[in-house]
C-alpha cells in the first residue's frame, strides 16, 4: 500500500476514512487528519508506549500525539500495509519507521491499529505495538 495512493475525499466508507487518516499523517497535514476524527474520538496509545494513554477530541489527538511524535522522532511514519474490514471495524497491519532525535537510534517495528468508523468519522482507535522495540530505540 503506497503512501501516495489516494481515495476520493467524499467517500465515507470505513476503509477510505482510515486511509485518509494515514495519508494526512504522512503529509503532516494535521487539519486533514483532524477532519477524519469524530469530535468525541477516543484515541488509545498502548500501555508501555512513550505516549501511552487515551486522548479525546481531534485537537487532543493531533497536539498530544502527532505533534509529540514529530518532536521526538525524525521521519516518523506509519506505513499501512494491509486492511481487514468488517462493517465499521477496520484493522490495519502496519509498521512504524523513524529515528529517535535524542538517541539517533532507528525504529522499524510492526504494529496493528484497530479503528471504529461511524458516520464517516473515526470514533475509536487502539494501537498494538512491540513497546520493547520502541523503548530500545528511545533509550541511550
Amino acid at each position: 500500500m503506497g503512501l501516495n495512493e489516494a481515495y476520493p475525499r467524499e467517500s465515507t466508507s470505513p476503509r477510505d476514512v482510515v486511509r485518509r487518516q494515514y495519508l494526512a499523517s504522512a503529509a503532516g497535514d494535521l487539519a486533514a487528519l483532524r477532519a477524519t476524527l469524530a469530535l468525541d474520538v477516543e484515541w488509545t496509545e498502548m500501555a508501555g508506549f512513550p505516549l501511552a494513554g487515551t486522548y479525546r477530541t481531534p485537537e487532543g489527538v493531533t497536539s498530544q500525539v502527532m505533534e509529540a511524535l514529530g518532536r521526538d522522532w525524525e521521519g516518523w511514519a506509519a506505513h499501512d500495509d494491509a486492511y481487514v474490514v468488517e462493517g465499521e471495524n477496520v484493522v490495519v497491519l502496519a509498521r512504524y519507521t523513524a529515528t529517535n532525535r535524542s538517541t539517533g537510534k532507528s525504529l522499524n517495528v510492526r504494529v496493528a491499529h484497530s479503528f471504529i468508523v461511524r458516520g464517516g468519522l473515526i470514533v475509536r482507535f487502539e494501537q498494538f505495538v512491540d513497546t520493547a522495540k520502541v523503548a530500545e530505540a528511545s533509550q541511550k
